[in-house]
């Protein structure tokens, strides 16, 4: 029970390594807020892992401030505490974003290395990305992960705890491989874990971040499979992660058995990045 009588929250709890998360927190003896954009998805997350009866779902967009503050509100007023936040909520492509031309031309680029052919296809993808294509993606992975943070600061300064943020950011952060939107909200979040981590050390709250590989969530799922083949053979461990990976990786910064971590980015993705 390494998270028993602490409060944990975990945006994007609806589905995937949100879920997982939640599921292995709450086993861990935490009270979970789970938090996601979908009812129907954290609701039956909550129905997963409220055995005890403490655990609560609610429903927000993380890119909306209001929205946002609202939820930690409802946290304060529900359980007067905050020891740990997971910002896992995220978004790996969005409507005018230019996602679909480049996945078809990516898709024909490893084509032709496949075949060895000296490649004539160009990915393009910032030519075709549009202004909100990019800001959705921008507001929801490093604004949603400000505003969180944000709020979850002042609550656990307001409750004196020595609380964990945890912030998933992604190998595509630290590699660049992906889509250009994406690769870069995920890198500002290892900017802002760090610049974070030496604001907070003063007070005891610690922050870190996860840089998840290639996990089977449904973001993978809905990749070409010979593209997914491709990706798997890149990996060391020759497999993708699982949610509940990422989630142990979780919990051991959300526990006191990584007291002494801050600022630190731990890369759970069977060696497909080695920092």
């Amino acid at each position: 029970m390494r998270l028993q009588d602490k409060v944990a929250l975990v945006t994007g709890a609806g589905l995937g390594m949100g879920r997982a998360m939640a599921e292995v927190f709450a086993r861990e003896g935490a009270a979970v807020v789970a938090v996601d954009l979908t009812p129907g998805d954290v609701n039956e997350t909550l129905n997963r892992i409220d055995a005890r009866g403490d655990c609560c779902a609610l429903t927000a967009d993380v890119s909306d401030s209001a929205q946002v503050a609202r939820v930690y509100a409802e946290v304060e007023a529900r359980y007067g505490r905050l020891d740990v936040l997971v910002n896992n909520a995220g978004v790996g492509t969005a409507p005018n974003d230019g996602y679909d031309k480049f996945y078809q031309r990516l898709g024909e680029l490893n084509a032709q290395l496949a075949r060895g052919e000296t490649p004539s296809v160009h990915l393009d993808h910032i030519v075709d990305m549009q202004d909100d294509g990019w800001q959705r993606v921008m507001d929801i992975n490093i604004n949603g992960v400000f505003y969180n943070s944000r709020e979850a600061t002042r609550l656990m300064i307001k409750c004196g705890a020595r609380g964990s943020i945890i912030n998933i950011a992604s190998t595509s952060g630290l590699n660049g491989t992906g889509a250009v939107h994406y690769c870069a909200s995920k890198a500002a979040v290892l900017g802002f874990t760090k610049c974070l981590a030496r604001e907070l050390g003063g007070r005891g709250i610690r922050v870190n971040a996860i840089c998840p590989g290639a996990t089977n969530t449904r973001m993978m799922a809905d990749l070409d499979p010979e593209y997914a083949k491709t990706i798997t053979a890149a990996i060391p461990l020759l497999r993708m992660g699982e949610p509940v990976e990422v989630a142990n990786t979780a919990l051991f910064l959300a526990s006191d058995e990584s007291s002494y971590f801050t600022g630190q980015t731990l890369a759970a993705n069977g060696g497909s990045h080695m920092l």
